[in-house]
């Protein structure tokens, strides 16, 4: 791989603006609080739209010890100082290990249909390999059934970067045999959960392992290596393939697909050269996880910038793309935010951003991006996994969190998913991110994404103002 590809691998992983000249980040004003809560215009969802929300176990569960659980990157990255903000860990999170009825209550009475969360790699096998932790899957088991009783439909991640470690001192994702040990990973949870989970989700982002794991270096295992950066996105591939796989292997008539985050990528101005660009790009950002599960084949155009000796290109065998290509049942879409592009390769800011400075906040990404995987990969079923934002959330005299900005996005992208539901993409769900408020990796807890405030000295959960809109959404079916 040259020096230049090196550098510009960087800079998308990072996100940065361009260092032409394109403005700094500047945050979102936050909206007037008077009539935030007003109907955008009678928009209404198909009749028993999937409305949720989603967690991870690591950000949630605490319980980083116990009953058998072993360490995952997570609890080494989190715990090496200087790794998170703060130094903060997920050694309790939300407690959601204990309190997981509660928050079970919570979720019936905002009326969630459905919730997304991940099962832990390491409480199920502590070093990643041999037979199952029953404590584990016990505890997962008993997550599904009261979900069941309150009338919410579980739909399950079986990664959410929580790789155990013995298996990263092995090689982690750069040795090929964690994609098998994966494979078996996930049918000790299939088996174990048996006909209880309608949907499962393979793999949890792969791109982001791939950029702020390997490339920058701000996600755990904590790597800048840009050749290993993508024989790692090349093996996560794998692993869902053979989790596809094993799934069909038992029998289950349970559906099946992966959680990608994906960035709609605009040139940022009108040159040949930022289209050019910026379709390279989006071949990184997008197309190396859409082409290979949905065509059996990664992007010209990529394995050619990473050139023919690049650890991805070595490290595929006979057979690799139609295993990661096998057939899955829907597509769960992540999304957050737009990249723009200069003709240098680098990125500009266009909108204001939120708290999270790489978050630029534009709405009508949410419909191109939906409309854009069906177009270029046929009608899939969607659903959207994870999208929102932080807020600088405070809890009021009275008991009261009043996050006025995330109604607004909220609103302004459950409208843009409206749309693109009208255009004919086949959206089944759609489920906010998150929750809970929760250890959000390497910003610590510095940063509250959920709809429920968490007051973490007493654990003590507060609906914030969202939460009862969301509320309302759901029991109108709409806006």
């Amino acid at each position: 791989m040259s020096i230049l590809s090196r550098r510009h691998l960087l800079r998308r992983a990072a996100l940065s603006a361009d260092a032409t000249g394109a403005p700094g980040p500047t945050r979102a004003p936050a909206p007037p609080t008077a009539e935030a809560d007003a109907p955008a215009g009678g928009l209404r969802f198909p009749p028993g739209f999937g409305w949720g929300a989603a967690t991870s176990a690591y950000q949630i569960e605490g319980a980083a010890k116990e009953d058998g659980r072993g360490e995952s990157i997570w609890d080494t990255f989190s715990r090496t100082p200087g790794r998170t903000r703060n130094g903060d860990t997920g050694d309790v999170a939300a407690d959601h290990y204990r309190r997981w009825p509660e928050d079970l209550d919570l979720m019936r009475d905002l009326g969630l249909r459905s919730y997304r969360f991940s099962v832990s790699w390491p409480r199920i096998q502590a070093d990643g390999t041999g037979r199952p932790n029953q404590r584990g899957l016990d505890f997962y088991r008993r997550l599904v059934d009261g979900l069941h009783e309150r009338g919410i439909a579980p739909m399950v991640t079986l990664f959410h970067w929580d790789l155990p470690q013995a298996l990263q001192d092995a090689g982690g994702w750069e040795n090929r045999d964690t994609a098998h040990r994966f494979a078996d990973y996930a049918t000790a949870v299939f088996e174990g959960l048996g006909d209880q989970v309608p949907v499962w989700l393979t793999v949890n982002e792969p791109k982001t392992v791939v950029q702020n794991g390997y490339l920058w270096g701000h996600h755990a295992p904590g790597r800048q290596d840009a050749d290993a950066a993508y024989l790692v996105a090349h093996h996560l591939q794998l692993a869902h393939g053979l989790a596809v796989r094993a799934l069909r292997a038992t029998g289950s008539p349970a559906r099946i697909g992966p959680a990608l985050n994906l960035h709609p990528c605009y040139p940022a101005d009108d040159t040949a050269a930022a289209a050019a660009a910026t379709r390279l790009y989006d071949g990184y950002e997008n197309r190396l996880y859409l082409d290979s599960i949905f065509t059996g084949a990664y992007p010209a155009d990529v394995l050619a910038d990473l050139g023919p000796d690049s650890r991805l290109a070595r490290g595929i065998t006979d057979g690799d793309l139609e295993i990661i290509s096998s057939p899955v049942d829907l597509l769960a879409v992540q999304y957050y935010t737009p990249i723009y592009v200069t003709a240098g390769g680098g990125t500009a800011q266009r909108w204001p951003t939120s708290e999270a400075e790489w978050q630029q906040i534009y709405p009508d990404g949410m419909y191109d991006i939906l409309t854009r995987v069906t177009r270029d990969y046929g009608p899939v079923p969607l659903t959207v996994t994870e999208n929102g934002l932080p807020c600088p959330d405070t809890l009021g005299a009275d008991d009261t969190v009043d996050d006025a900005g995330r109604i607004s996005f909220l609103r302004d992208h459950f409208a843009a998913a409206h749309r693109a539901i009208g255009a004919g993409v086949p959206l089944e769900s759609y489920h906010v991110w998150s929750l809970l408020d929760n250890f959000e990796w390497a910003e610590g807890y510095d940063q509250r994404w959920g709809l429920v405030y968490v007051d973490y000295p007493t654990q003590r959960r507060i609906l914030k103002r969202s939460a009862h809109w969301y509320r309302q959404v759901i029991a109108d079916n709409g806006l």
